[in-house]
């Protein structure tokens, strides 16, 4: 009977699961089926797609595992720990365990080096950066409104903010010419055409650090992002994810750092902060999204709407005793940025060994790569067809600049932390053997239309 309905084609579904919203026809997922299709191993498929488009740090694994060892009271599942199942196990609201929002509220301060402090009171857990993305908007948001954004940025926005709110994302356009950086002018010509159109602005969302970029915002950039917000009566949304992936300068500053300083009179109730941890601990499977507002009354709702997608209270408090060691995570934030610069330094210096120029960046867990001269023209068609021939003949997956909304052709984000120290010699190589091959088939082509011309 089951499968008879699931074929009949009367049945119709809702407008909202049956939308293109969601966002995932785009290269930035299709890349992925791609590896998911025929995915790299060095035991048993060397020939396989290397992911290559999924920005997980894998590289600070071994110190949570080896925390995990010396905490097992930190489980509900271990013998040690198992005297907490009952109370653990039991419903729990969803203001978050005491000791967990705690913890979280300490990490955020000393992944921000300790210049400012955050209340436990007024973190709001949620699943994931993607539920707290969503849960956020939800808050400041009505259908047919819109958020100002910067480009390139995250292809997951379009699905995370727009699919399910019906809000609207406008791109502010950067370019190559200052570094992809955001100007105060680009945005005022972003709400201007916006205004033009009618079109309801509620907001400017930035990433910082930048995702795909690897950049860090300055100071003077965000005081005059938040005096324009203030001034227009718009939200600024700040998705900080990525602070504890800086390693190294110039040193990561929070929208937080600014509005704390007495000399800058900013209306708090306009910013919020998404944090998580599964960029700076490599969580992200446990699902640790985390909306942080200086807005009592968003505090109130998001933390109201986070009963749709709440943290297990099983990994709140495996989380709460990690996060309560001292020891531990100041090590550990010593570490993971350590880790992350060399990896960084290896695969970029790699890539400029084989000719391959990458924006300067000090953040984050991929690079901004420049394939500009492998592409037969500054097009956005030779920007796919090239992708596709990197997936196909060096069977690796990035992802292109398209996906990620950048105005110019020929961009891609390549990640480097989601693989060990020897696929990343078997991705360089591959890239080596790629751009030779691109360059031998351009070489063919120069010569033909010498000889088309002479002729």
């Amino acid at each position: 009977m089951g499968s008879k309905m699931s074929k009949n084609n009367n049945v119709v579904l809702s407008k909202l699961v049956t939308n293109e919203q969601h966002g995932e026809n785009s290269p930035y997922f299709d890349g992925w089926n791609a590896y998911r299709n025929d995915p790299f191993y060095l035991v048993n498929n060397l020939n396989g797609v290397i992911q290559m488009g999924l920005a997980e740090n894998q590289l600070p694994v071994y110190k949570i595992e080896e925390w995990i060892k010396r905490n097992p009271k930190a489980s509900i599942c271990t013998t040690e720990g198992i005297e907490s199942f009952r109370r653990i196990a039991n419903f729990q609201d969803y203001h978050g365990l005491p000791k967990f929002t705690s913890g979280i509220a300490k990490f955020m301060e000393k992944t921000r080096s300790g210049r400012v402090k955050f209340d436990p009171k007024r973190v709001v857990m949620a699943g994931g950066a993607t539920g707290a993305n969503e849960n956020l908007i939800l808050c400041l948001a009505d259908p047919g409104n819109a958020f100002l954004v910067p480009t390139p940025y995250y292809p997951g926005f379009n699905r995370d903010l727009r699919w399910r709110t019906g809000v609207e994302l406008l791109p502010i356009s950067c370019n190559s010419s200052n570094n992809f950086k955001i100007t105060i002018e680009d945005v005022k010509e972003a709400y201007k055409k916006a205004q033009k159109t009618k079109i309801k602005v509620k907001g400017l969302i930035l990433t910082n650090p930048s995702n795909p970029l690897g950049t860090v915002l300055d100071r003077d950039t965000l005081i005059n992002l938040l005096t324009f917000t203030n001034e227009h009566n718009i939200h600024l949304v700040c998705d900080e994810i990525y602070a504890g992936t800086v390693f190294d300068a110039p040193e990561f500053v929070s929208v937080a750092d600014i509005i704390n300083d007495d000399k800058i009179r900013i209306n708090k109730d306009l910013v919020h902060i998404v944090s998580s941890l599964s960029k700076d601990l490599g969580f992200p499977g446990f699902r640790v999204g985390i909306v942080y507002s200086f807005n009592d009354d968003v505090v109130n709702n998001a933390r109201r709407m986070s009963s749709f997608g709440l943290v297990s209270a099983q990994t709140q408090h495996l989380l709460a005793s990690m996060l309560s060691d001292d020891e531990f995570i100041g090590k550990f934030l010593i570490e993971n940025p350590r880790r992350l610069k060399e990896r960084h330094e290896k695969f970029t210096g790699g890539l400029e060994e084989i000719g391959i120029k990458c924006l300067k960046s000090n953040a984050g867990l991929y690079c901004w790569a420049d394939l500009r001269p492998l592409l037969k023209e500054p097009t956005l068609d030779a920007e796919l067809s090239l992708w596709k021939r990197i997936i196909s003949d060096a069977k690796l997956n990035v992802s292109p600049g398209s996906s990620f909304n950048c105005p110019e052709a020929g961009w891609f984000r390549i990640c480097f932390a989601n693989i060990d120290d020897e696929t990343v010699e078997i991705a360089l190589s591959r890239i080596q053997m790629f751009v030779d091959a691109n360059n031998k088939v351009n070489e063919s082509g120069l010569i033909k239309n010498a000889l088309v011309k002479k002729e």
